[in-house]
């Protein structure tokens, strides 16, 4: 029996889980005609309460009881993994376990840009979205970029562009996407997945459920391994090499050169945009605005439509987002940097000397690639938050000591200016989730804003 027939035939649905994506789970299932009983293992809000009560739902704080086995079938929310007691419980008692995805996919209308990778995807997500709408496709962003995908529900669009997460990936079974693409692939969220190949297993099985003859975007290097892991042999994928114009290129996949971006396609070379196009900082943003501008181009978009829609784009703040220059020094919040891999991608793409702000919570990665990539692209780093020590043993252990240690966020950015000079960028991109000192990245990405606009009168 398929998703589809046995959420058809479910009358009570329990949702793990109630955050942003469970709150618009529960209401999509009450205006399916479903019961629906809320379970969520730590605190609810109280504007969530008065939403679920609102809605006729029930529910459930401060953990999951037996309550929450007393339906048809469990629905997660993003971000519940499959050692979750509950869902352990569910299976045994042989409860159908459902993932966001698949229980949202058969009310959405519209083709699906899929987009996942350990880093850039919600740029990527964006750039594409608004490449499309500049276009004049109805078409909307979703998924774990803001909005989530149950929001579409019963929606009538061209295009939803779909940021989509390992986690909702590792559950999805049914769910259909138009044009996958996987920004890239390195090390991430090993505490909720176990292990790299599982991760990895997780991001590449975008390409399984890819619809029809549907075509797919990669990294170069990565192509290897998604044919391996997926067994998807003639399954067409457009890489994105880095290179230089050849008059004898007939593969296809997408170029991008020091100076423009093309397409390659059926032996044709499509110009997609020059650089100066791009209004993002750093080399690691053009590799996201290459993949965005692909898939445009496969969705049926003019490839001369791409450059007059990128220029227009407004960088997402959080995101090597310039911030301010003040006497030389040019600040940069990259606070979304929350692995290692985001951060060697941020300190590797920015020129110039850079001073850095490191430093949170960890997600168990080793600090090896991060200190490689510290001791050759920066002048000196600041290090906060619970893993400033581990970071610190891994610079000094490769003979880096241009570091030196902050209790708070002011001390930080007043450590790394008098550590810059004009021409130095200083870029906080932490290698780290903010849990430790703050809510989330945003908030930490903010308190970074205020700090060097403050110091340049409060201007932006």
């Amino acid at each position: 029996m398929s998703i589809d027939e046995k959420i058809s035939k479910v009358k009570k649905y329990t949702i793990i889980g109630a955050g942003v994506s469970g709150k618009s789970i529960a209401h999509l299932a009450r205006a399916c005609g479903a019961d629906v009983f809320v379970s969520e293992k730590g605190p609810i809000k109280e504007d969530t309460r008065q939403f679920l009560r609102r809605l006729g739902a029930t529910f459930e704080e401060g953990g999951n009881t037996t309550e929450a086995l007393e339906a048809d079938s469990l629905v997660l929310s993003s971000g519940v993994p499959p050692t979750a007691e509950i869902v352990e419980k569910a299976r045994l008692r042989k409860i159908p376990v459902i993932g966001e995805l698949d229980f949202v996919a058969r009310h959405i209308k519209g083709r699906v840009i899929g987009v996942t990778g350990s880093n850039g995807k919600t740029t990527t997500t964006a750039l594409a979205g608004h490449i499309l709408t500049h276009a004049g496709y109805e078409t909307t962003v979703a998924g774990n970029i803001g909005t989530p995908l149950a929001e579409c529900a019963f929606r009538e669009y061209d295009w939803i562009v779909a940021e989509l997460s390992s986690f909702q990936l590792y559950w999805a079974r049914e769910f259909k996407i138009d044009i996958p693409i996987v920004t890239n692939i390195a090390p991430d969220h090993l505490d909720w997945h176990g292990n790299l190949n599982d991760y990895i297993a997780a991001k590449i099985k975008i390409f399984s459920l890819a619809r029809g003859k549907s075509a797919g975007i990669c990294q170069e290097r990565d192509v290897k391994r998604i044919r391996e892991i997926t067994g998807i042999a003639d399954f067409k994928l457009f890489p994105l090499k880095k290179g230089t114009l050849n008059a004898a290129q007939t593969e296809s996949g997408i170029l991008l050169t020091e100076e423009a971006c093309y397409l390659l396609r059926e032996n044709r070379r499509i110009p997609l945009f020059s650089v100066d196009d791009v209004p993002l900082v750093g080399s690691h943003n053009r590799e996201n605005a290459a993949m965005a501008s692909a898939a445009a181009v496969l969705a049926g978009i003019d490839n001369m439509e791409i450059a007059k829609s990128l220029k227009t784009f407004v960088p997402l703040p959080h995101r090597c987002e310039k911030v301010a220059e003040i006497g030389g020094i040019t600040y940069v919040d990259d606070s979304k940097g929350t692995n290692v891999a985001a951060t060697v991608t941020a300190l590797s793409s920015i020129k110039g000397p850079l001073v850095v702000i490191l430093g949170g919570k960890g997600k168990g990665e080793e600090y090896g690639p991060l200190a490689e990539a510290v001791a050759r692209y920066t002048v000196a780093s600041i290090l906060i938050g619970k893993e400033k020590d581990r970071i610190a043993k891994a610079l000094q252990k490769i003979g880096y000591e241009s570091f030196c240690k902050a209790d708070t966020m002011e001390e930080a950015v007043e450590s790394a200016t008098k550590r810059a000079s004009p021409g130095t960028t200083v870029i906080l991109s932490p290698a780290c989730t903010s849990w430790d000192m703050y809510e989330n990245y945003k908030a930490r990405g903010e308190h970074f804003k205020q700090i060097v606009r403050s110091m340049d009168g409060g201007s932006s």
